[in-house]
């Protein structure tokens, strides 16, 4: 039975078509003002305190893969994107719950687990749509204005950040599961992935307390 897993994928189609369209103009921007920005960046980066540097990765804007990675990486992917997860996936047993749609749905011949399951795996559907798309946009961006990435590279990162980007998922399901209420479910999943990359980008600035980023998903995909 995955009539779930459809219904699901279908639900996640517009956000997902949304949040590509979001970043594919945040990208065509990033990439406008690359090449006059690559002129003047270390002089740029001379007026930024060090810590910056630790905290945000801006060590290498002159490049243009240090660029996008300070830019679109290290902050709009690994915030905004796995906020959105967080987000969904807090949606995805308390919503059924407010609208009285789980029990209905848990009267038809499928276990609980097959019910979950069935709901995470509908995040295959923002998953292809935004990371195939953002990489093609990149990879073309970049060719365009002669600063090339290698294809291989961009789609490494995107794989590697599956897994940080699941996390953040689960992360809200677990709270949707607990708190079994919408708004509160959303809300705290939303702060812990925040408040966990936040603690990550502090623990590089502190060397004596670097180990406290270990515990935040973001920390890994950074590495």
């Amino acid at each position: 039975m995955t009539s779930i897993l459809r219904n699901e994928s279908r639900k996640l189609v517009r956000s997902s078509v949304i949040l590509t369209g979001v970043f594919v103009l945040l990208s065509v921007m990033y990439l406008s003002i690359f090449p006059e920005f690559k002129e003047e960046a270390e002089e740029l980066l001379d007026a930024f305190p060090e810590f910056i540097f630790d905290m945000f990765g801006l060590a290498e804007l002159h490049t243009i893969e240090g660029f996008i990675a300070a830019e679109v990486y290290s902050f709009f992917w690994a915030i905004l994107v796995g906020i959105y997860f967080a987000y969904v996936g807090a949606g995805f047993i308390s919503k059924d719950i407010k609208n009285r749609k789980m029990d209905l749905t848990l009267s038809n011949p499928v276990s609980r687990e097959s019910v979950v399951l069935q709901k995470f795996g509908a995040l295959w559907v923002p998953l292809l749509i935004l990371n195939a798309s953002v990489v093609i946009i990149l990879y073309v961006g970049t060719s365009l204005i002669g600063e090339p990435i290698e294809l291989i590279s961009l789609v490494m990162v995107h794989l590697l950040s599956t897994p940080y980007l699941l996390v953040c998922a689960g992360i809200g399901l677990l709270l949707s599961i607990v708190l079994k209420r919408v708004k509160p479910a959303q809300v705290g999943a939303i702060g812990i992935v925040f408040v966990l990359w936040l603690i990550d980008s502090v623990s590089r600035v502190v060397p004596d307390y670097d180990w406290v980023g270990y515990i935040s998903p973001s920390h890994y995909f950074d590495e």
